[in-house]
């Protein structure tokens, strides 16, 4: 990655056949595990799709790093809320993995209400010769039993199952956007609208606010909680973002209730700059702390921005994610793309940061040379093994041949979900109904 950031090659892509894609095919959320070896994906039918990575083989040494479906489960069915009369998605808006203790894996899984809490685990052995039952199972009746045997455990056919360990229900009055595990490992928290709440894993009926910004006078709301995250490291920190394009950091150790913010981050406007959409574009749609946990990431609708916790008034990085874009507010407004939430990620070592874009495009930044580029994800390059080629889009005047019109980018073919290998240079990225995985050039 740091020698040459433009040669990714495609490693692996689940594509799911494009004449049978139906709505509730759309990936809404991709998320790897802490180790890597585990990718979750969920989808607007409520389903959650795990991929295991593949062992080396002496045989076959490239082919470490493919990764296959391993699990499939419904995590999420419709619901109706007959109080208001509203219908609950079944969409997965948020999936989070609990950092693996024993064999068993676990994640937090979420629509717009509920979050659950599966446990994923294999099975490749079953106990036989039962006193009480018949093979079939069957209860035998007691007087029959003449003999006691030991059971024994016979080898099987690897099973991996999907069982619901925990409902989180009824904490919500508005659509959670973001969950987030916290460091201790005993907590998470669910942010929607206007309130975040703590939870603990292991009580489903009680949970905490610690924030709420919902105004007394309903119409004297001025804006929404779109993003939460913890800090990696210390399980008393954590930060929120806002529809005016600002993020809080809040610590719980000053009180139950954080409305009361420890840091303030805010950019101070560019006047020339403004216009009837400022207030549109400005609002931040994704946050993310870097993994050292001394920045912290946003994502507003036309560029990314990396700050210092120890510096409020202004971010220290700014990336232009399509400034081409700008004279596109007005017909992007008109058909909702306006409000399209983008997500962004660091890679492991937070010297390289990506996130999505238009057209299937994705750009990655180097943080270091400050270098970007431009790669896009289709069907057409996705022949395992096959590099990819940066690409340009020119906004007017004569067009090389390798570059394309900014009139000509596909606006409803977007990049909103990223996932990036917590330790490799592995990433993902979800187009619609599709999952790309990359990684870097392998000798």
């Amino acid at each position: 990655m740091e020698e040459d950031i433009d040669t990714r090659k495609i490693n692996n892509s689940f594509l799911r056949d494009h004449s049978y894609a139906t709505e509730a095919d759309i990936i809404s959320t991709v998320e790897f595990n802490s180790t890597g070896e585990l990718l979750a994906t969920g989808d607007k039918g409520g389903r959650v799709v795990i991929f295991q990575r593949e062992q080396e083989s002496k045989n076959q040494p490239h082919r470490r790093g493919e990764y296959n479906v391993y699990s499939t489960f419904q995590s999420h069915e419709p619901e109706f809320d007959y109080l208001k009369s509203l219908e609950i998605e079944e969409k997965i808006n948020k999936i989070r993995w609990i950092p693996q203790q024993n064999a068993a894996y676990f994640l937090l899984s979420t629509n717009d209400k509920t979050v659950k809490l599966w446990k994923v685990s294999e099975r490749d052995k079953r106990p036989e010769g039962y006193n009480l039952k018949d093979e079939d199972g069957r209860l035998r009746d007691p007087c029959t039993i003449t003999t006691l045997r030991v059971p024994v455990l016979r080898p099987m056919d690897l099973m991996v199952e999907a069982t619901p360990r925990r409902i989180f229900s009824n904490a919500h009055t508005y659509h959670i956007n973001s969950i987030s595990v916290n460091s201790d490992y005993e907590t998470y928290m669910s942010a929607d609208d206007l309130r975040i709440n703590l939870w603990n894993l292991e009580i489903t009926n009680r949970s905490f606010n610690i924030v709420d910004i919902k105004p007394a006078n309903m119409e004297e709301l001025t804006e929404v909680i779109t993003a939460a995250e913890f800090h990696p490291h210390h399980c008393n920190t954590f930060v929120y973002s806002s529809s005016k394009g600002t993020l809080r950091l809040c610590d719980m150790r000053s009180s139950a209730l954080c409305d009361k913010h420890a840091k303030f981050f805010e950019e101070p406007e560019d006047a020339s700059n403004r216009s009837f959409f400022s207030e549109i574009i400005s609002s931040i749609s994704d946050v993310k702390f870097s993994h050292s946990g001394k920045y912290v990431m946003t994502r507003d609708y036309l560029t990314v921005k990396v700050w210092d916790l120890n510096m409020e008034n202004r971010p220290i990085e700014t990336y232009q994610v399509h400034d081409y874009l700008r004279s596109k507010l007005c017909s992007l407004y008109e058909n909702d793309c306006i409000f399209d939430k983008f997500e962004c990620v660091w890679n492991g070592s937070d010297s390289v940061i990506m996130t999505g874009s238009y057209n299937n495009f994705f750009r990655m930044f180097d943080r270091n040379t400050k270098r970007d580029v431009t790669l896009e994800a289709s069907r057409e390059n996705s022949k395992p093994r096959a590099v990819l080629k940066p690409r340009k889009v020119c906004i007017g005047g004569k067009r090389r041949k390798d570059e394309i019109s900014v009139d000509s980018l596909d606006f409803s073919k977007k990049i909103l979900h990223t996932a990036w290998h917590p330790s490799e240079n592995i990433i993902t990225v979800a187009a619609t109904n599709n999952l790309y995985i990359f990684q870097d050039k392998v000798n």
